[in-house]
C-alpha cells in the first residue's frame, strides 16, 4: 500500500487503542513508481499529525517516518530497530507522557472526530510538496493546531429559516441531522463531525444552516416546535 494512503485517523485511531507506537515506511522521495508521489502526502500528514498528538498530550516522537526502496532490507531492519529501541525507551503509552491512559484517549478521540474539519481546513496545505523533510517539521505551528482543535466552528439550522426540505439530512454524512417532512431539522452536535456538508448543501433561496466560530451554539428548538405548519394555498372561486 502506498505509504500516501495512511490516513490521520489510521494513525490516531491506533494511539487510541493503546499502541505505544506507529512507524510509517514509503519510497523514497522523487522515487514513486505510479507518480503520485503519496509519500509526500505522507510526509505532510505526520508533521500535521505529531501536533495532534502533541496537544492531546502524547509524544510526537511515538510517530515515526522513513523512506527507503523494497531493496533496501537491511536498512529496513536498522530503521526499525532503532525505532523499536526508542519506543522502548519511551514504555508504555502514557509513562512518559505523566498522563494517565484514559486521559490521553480522551484527548486523541476528540482530535479524531475532528478529522473531517480539519482536512477540510487545511486542504491547501495537506496538498503541498515541499523541496525536503526539514521543510515538512514547521509547516504547522503549535498556535495552529491548538486553535483548530479548541475552537472548531459549529454547524446550527435556524429553526425559523429551515423548510424541512431534507436535502441536508440526506447529504450528512454521519446521519447527525434528525427531521423529516415539515419538520424543522435540527443538528446533533455530539455526532456532528463540522464537516460543512450541511452548509454547503441548504439552498440558497433558505439560507438556513448557519456557521458559528468563537461562540456556542443555540440550544436546538424543542420538539414540540418542531412542526412546519404550512400555509394552503387559495384556489381561485369559479
Amino acid at each position: 500500500m502506498c505509504s500516501g494512503r495512511v490516513d490521520l485517523e489510521f494513525v490516531l485511531r491506533a494511539f487510541a487503542n493503546g499502541m505505544d507506537g506507529v512507524f510509517i515506511v514509503g519510497c523514497r522521495l522523487n522515487e514513486c513508481n505510479y507518480i503520485t508521489h503519496g509519500n509526500y502526502n505522507a510526509l505532510n500528514m505526520v508533521s500535521l499529525c505529531r501536533r495532534i498528538m502533541a496537544h492531546a498530550g502524547v509524544n510526537p516522537d511515538r510517530l515515526g517516518i522513513r523512506f527507503m526502496s523494497a531493496a533496501d532490507g537491511i536498512l529496513f531492519a536498522d530503521a526499525n530497530d532503532e525505532f523499536v529501541r526508542q519506543i522502548k525507551a519511551l514504555g508504555p503509552l502514557g509513562q512518559s507522557e505523566g498522563i494517565d491512559t484514559q486521559d490521553l484517549k480522551a484527548g486523541l478521540e476528540k482530535a479524531r472526530k475532528l478529522i473531517p474539519y480539519i482536512k477540510v481546513m487545511k486542504r491547501e496545505k495537506l496538498a503541498l510538496h515541499l523541496d525536503s523533510e526539514e521543510a515538512y517539521q514547521e509547516l504547522y505551528s503549535r498556535e495552529e493546531v491548538d486553535s483548530l482543535l479548541d475552537e472548531p466552528v459549529s454547524y446550527y439550522i435556524d429553526p425559523g429559516k429551515c423548510r424541512a426540505c431534507m436535502i441536508c439530512a440526506r447529504r450528512c454524512p454521519v446521519e447527525a441531522i434528525s427531521g423529516g417532512k415539515n419538520r424543522i431539522h435540527v443538528i446533533d452536535q455530539e455526532k456532528c463531525i463540522k464537516c460543512g456538508t450541511c452548509f454547503t448543501a441548504c439552498p440558497d433561496r433558505f439560507e438556513a444552516v448557519e456557521k458559528i466560530s468563537g461562540a456556542s451554539v443555540p440550544p436546538p428548538v424543542p420538539e414540540e416546535e418542531r412542526q412546519i405548519k404550512r400555509k394552503r394555498r387559495q384556489v381561485p372561486a369559479g
